[in-house]
Parts: structure tokens; C-alpha cells; sequence
């Protein structure tokens, strides 16, 4: 069998859209025949890398995602030829390090990646999706929850998160200004010093989250699903027809398309703080049921915030673990400090909405 030449190309909008719908300009198409067979992204960006050197902490990442190459097109080569394309685009760039994120389950990305190009396993976040249902949660009337303007949002992350947080970007104003960011807000106790105009002043216990709306990006859809979920979707939907007076959570239709926010930046602090991010997410939760294409909630958070994991709701049936690996681009006088940070033990992590 013959196999055809392809070539990998930059994206265009104009011509490519339309099979590649969900997809930014940031990335390389492969094609054969004009027709795209294949498609990678990537991205740019300084973020906060933490090992036992302060002054060099900031470094330089690129970001792989969205590799796919079609089912009739696969072991050819071509997710090879688009992954190395991309690291050669870092490389120009001057970028130290290259990392991807994919499921633990994802072998043929993982061999690939990890065998093939080098990648090594980095750290192992908690993805928690939340169903969002009809019922508004009750938030305890003694808390304060307050929506905060951008350059106040800034200034507690930089302040709080900066210095503390893998991954933390340097341009986090480009993502509170961002578009889809539908704001910031803080959660407080009422009685409690608030926010304020007094410059750093903090409340003894507080909480802060921000919020992405990925539904204005993409849609996603639910294929075939196990029999134990139908049933256990039906039975819900069917208890809450007959007795609405208990107020049963319900899941939503997701065998049509539907969007999802993003909660990022959690942040918490002080002795009742986890109070505080759980009413956080029931008032992010009531702000997605008043809109129609909403139907879920995601938050990915670090594997060493356990507190985070305990307190934001979430459904263990539909959550699940991610594996981010890495790989070093640069070679002069850099090893020994990609082993310090592969070897460093994991601190809490900021997940950049733009790469979700």
C-alpha cells in the first residue's frame, strides 16, 4: 500500500473553519489532498515554576493541545510530524519547556508524548464536574459574597497566588479581561473586616474564584452512555416529578450539545475559608441555571489541595484525575534544573482557562 504525502501547514481561518470549528488560530493543520487530516495547537506563555531557585522561577512554556488526526488517517505519522512541527515553533520562540495535559486513560496519547517524544509525568490534577439542575442552592445568609473589579482581582492574585502557585501566568490581567471571564468574586463572613479601599486589607476567612464561560467557544455532546447512568437519570427524573417537594438533584440532558463554566483561580484562606469556596460554587452554580446551555461546572485543581477537593461540590461519577506531562526544550545548562522541578514535590496549581 501506498501511503500519501501530507504536508503540515499554518492554520487558516478563512479556508480551515469550518472543519475546524473549535479550534484557535494559535495552531498547525496537517493536510493530503486538501483535505485537513489532521490538527495541533499550541500556546505561548511565562508562568511561575517553582524549585530552589527563587530568582528563576518564572519560565517560558508552550502548551500542546487539541492534537487529533482523523480515524482513517491514523499510524501514518502525521501525529508525529504535527507534534515535533509544534515543538520546533517553541523552539524558535525561545520557550524552556513544553507540556501536555490528557486523560490517564489515554494510552496512545500517552505512549506518543511520553515514549516517543520524551515527556514525563509532572503532575496529576483532579478534574470535578458538577451538574448543573433547576434548583438554586441556599447560601447562608451570614456570608457576603461580592463581585470585585478586575484590577482589585489582579492585585489579590499576584498577591496571594503569584508567588506560591505552579503555573501561574504572568498576563493575568489578559485572562480577567478576557471575554468569556464573566468576573471574579470574593466570599467573606459578614461582621467580618470586608475588602474595603484599605490597600491589602484581607477579612480574617475568605475565599475568591473566577469564572470562564467555555460554552461561547464550544459545545460538547454525550455519546453513548453506560446503562447504570440512564437508569440512574431516569430514576432521578422520575422521583423529582413525583415528590418536587424534596428538591432531588437532577441531571441534565446532555445527549444535546451544551456548554460549561470554568471555575479557575480558586483561592482560599483562613480557619472557615472552606465554607466560604463551597458558597462560592452554590452561587456560580445558581448563576449557571438561569442560563440555557449550561449544564455543567468544572474545576480542576492541584493534587495536593485537598481542602479544594473536599469543599467544591462535584459528582464523583462524571469527575475524574488528568496527567500533565513534561518535556525540556532547552538543553544548554538547563538539565539539572528540569530535575529539581520534575523532582520538586507538587505545590498548589493554577489551570489557565484559555488551555481548557
Amino acid at each position: 500500500m501506498v501511503l500519501k504525502e501530507f504536508k503540515i501547514r499554518s492554520y487558516e481561518c478563512q479556508f480551515d473553519r469550518a472543519q475546524v470549528e473549535d479550534l484557535e488560530r494559535r495552531c498547525k493543520v496537517a493536510e493530503m489532498d486538501n483535505e485537513l487530516v489532521g490538527v495541533i495547537q499550541g500556546s505561548i506563555k511565562t508562568v511561575t515554576l517553582h524549585n530552589h531557585h527563587p530568582n528563576k522561577d518564572m519560565a517560558k512554556v508552550g502548551y500542546v493541545l487539541g492534537l487529533r488526526v482523523s480515524p482513517h488517517n491514523r499510524k501514518k505519522g502525521i501525529g508525529s510530524s504535527l507534534v515535533q512541527k509544534l515543538e520546533e515553533w517553541f523552539t524558535s520562540n525561545d520557550v524552556d519547556y513544553a507540556y501536555m495535559a490528557t486523560e490517564k486513560e489515554n494510552h496512545a496519547s500517552i505512549n506518543l508524548f511520553m515514549n516517543k517524544f520524551g515527556y514525563i509525568k509532572f503532575r496529576t490534577p483532579s478534574i470535578l464536574i458538577n451538574p448543573v439542575n433547576h434548583h438554586p442552592f441556599g447560601i447562608s445568609s451570614n456570608i457576603e459574597i461580592a463581585r470585585i473589579k478586575v484590577e482589585k482581582a489582579e492585585s489579590l492574585y499576584r498577591g496571594f497566588m503569584g508567588a506560591s502557585t505552579e503555573f501561574f501566568p504572568s498576563d493575568i490581567e489578559n485572562i480577567l479581561t478576557n471575554n468569556l471571564s464573566l468576573g471574579t468574586w470574593v466570599a467573606y463572613f459578614k461582621g467580618d473586616s470586608g475588602f474595603g479601599n484599605l490597600e491589602g486589607k484581607v477579612p480574617n476567612s475568605w475565599a475568591m474564584l473566577s469564572v470562564w464561560n467555555c460554552g461561547e467557544i464550544f459545545k460538547l455532546r454525550l455519546g453513548k452512555t453506560p446503562l447504570s447512568c440512564m437508569l440512574f437519570t431516569k430514576s432521578l427524573s422520575l422521583m423529582n416529578r413525583i415528590f418536587p417537594c424534596l428538591k432531588l438533584p437532577t441531571l441534565p440532558n446532555f445527549f444535546s450539545p451544551f456548554g460549561f463554566y470554568f471555575i479557575y483561580g480558586v483561592y482560599q484562606e483562613g480557619p472557615f475559608s472552606g465554607k466560604l469556596v463551597r458558597a462560592l460554587c452554590k452561587f456560580v452554580h445558581n448563576m449557571a441555571s438561569k442560563t440555557e446551555h449550561c449544564k455543567i461546572i468544572v474545576t480542576e485543581v492541584g493534587e495536593t489541595d485537598h481542602e479544594l477537593i473536599h469543599h467544591v461540590p462535584h459528582w464523583k461519577l462524571f469527575s475524574c484525575p488528568d496527567l500533565w506531562c513534561i518535556k525540556a526544550l532547552k538543553k544548554n545548562g538547563r538539565t539539572n534544573r528540569f530535575h529539581e522541578l520534575t523532582n520538586t514535590p507538587p505545590r498548589g496549581l493554577f489551570v489557565d482557562p484559555r488551555e481548557v
